[in-house]
């Protein structure tokens, strides 16, 4: 840029630079989403459609930015992981969060007609609005994601219970609100049971789970990985140039690998123990195809 009497301008932008050796966490939002999902008749409880499409648009995130290890998506939730080594636009805030951001709602309005071929998109249009949180520790981590999975069994189970008095049971929504106000997972499961001869345990797992989307490498028995997990270690300046050439062919071995959406339990250690490389970032073997 050449150099002007206007470039003092440049004075007034301040550094938004991420702590070091912090795992990120990139949450993004649906903006409105309780009328917009009135507006294109989402099917109660849970749409299916909906959720694939976030889906979709979460797995070209994941594709277009291989520094992204882990995503969860609930409703019209999503929470996009980046190991604590990360790197990425020098780790300035803005320019993470505003990419992935824009990148998602992006590919979420490019699927659209995917999913709601006979309801094209019209003013306004969808967007989100997202944050990025800094989580210090592999637990903290871990309790974040494990804290976002419960969230989804309780509102989908509410949610369930709710819909059904209402499609079912010919209930208004302020009576089933004052039927379940008070109620414990138990009862609310007995409802569903005892009136309406529903299993809560056979509903599908993307409804009681959520979604987890990550690269698709063979999985390792519990016990065997020998990743080493330093929670203390933070690169010197000289370590990560050395370690650029190894980084550079970690990235490209990301790169082939298959992105894969999941509904699993991530709350038990064995999730975690069974994939080392979303908490190592060293990418695993790539599967042999059958």
């Amino acid at each position: 840029m050449a150099n002007s009497k206007y470039e003092y301008v440049k004075a007034f932008e301040q550094p938004d630079i991420l702590l070091p050796n912090t795992w990120i966490v990139v949450r993004i939002d649906g903006r409105g989403f309780h009328k917009f999902s009135a507006k294109y008749a989402f099917e109660k409880p849970n749409d299916r459609r909906a959720l694939d499409l976030m889906n979709m648009a979460s797995k070209a995130v994941l594709t277009d930015l291989p520094d992204i290890v882990i995503a969860y998506g609930i409703s019209d939730e999503y929470s996009f992981v980046f190991h604590k080594t990360c790197a990425l636009f020098e780790r300035r805030e803005s320019k993470i969060v505003s990419t992935v951001v824009s990148t998602f709602t992006a590919h979420y309005i490019y699927h659209w007609n995917t999913f709601f071929p006979e309801q094209p998109l019209t003013l306004p249009l969808p967007s989100f609005d997202g944050r990025a949180v800094l989580y210090p520790t592999i637990q903290n981590l871990r309790d974040y994601m494990s804290w976002r999975q419960v969230d989804c069994h309780i509102n989908n189970l509410y949610n369930t219970t709710f819909w059904t008095l209402i499609q079912q049971g010919g209930m208004e929504p302020q009576e089933a609100e004052k039927a379940l106000a008070g109620t414990l997972a138990a009862e609310k499961n007995e409802i569903l049971f005892s009136r309406f001869n529903i299993n809560y345990n056979n509903e599908a797992e993307i409804y009681k789970k959520g979604s987890i989307v990550l690269r698709d490498y063979e999985l390792v028995e519990p016990g065997t990985s020998h990743e080493p997990l330093d929670e203390n270690s933070a690169k010197t300046v000289e370590e990560q140039q050395l370690s650029k050439t190894q980084e550079e062919k970690d990235r490209k071995r990301r790169a082939k690998a298959r992105i894969t959406v999941q509904h699993v339990d991530m709350i038990k250690d064995e999730f975690w123990e069974r994939r080392p490389w979303l908490l190592s970032n060293k990418p695993g073997k790539i599967p042999k195809e059958p």
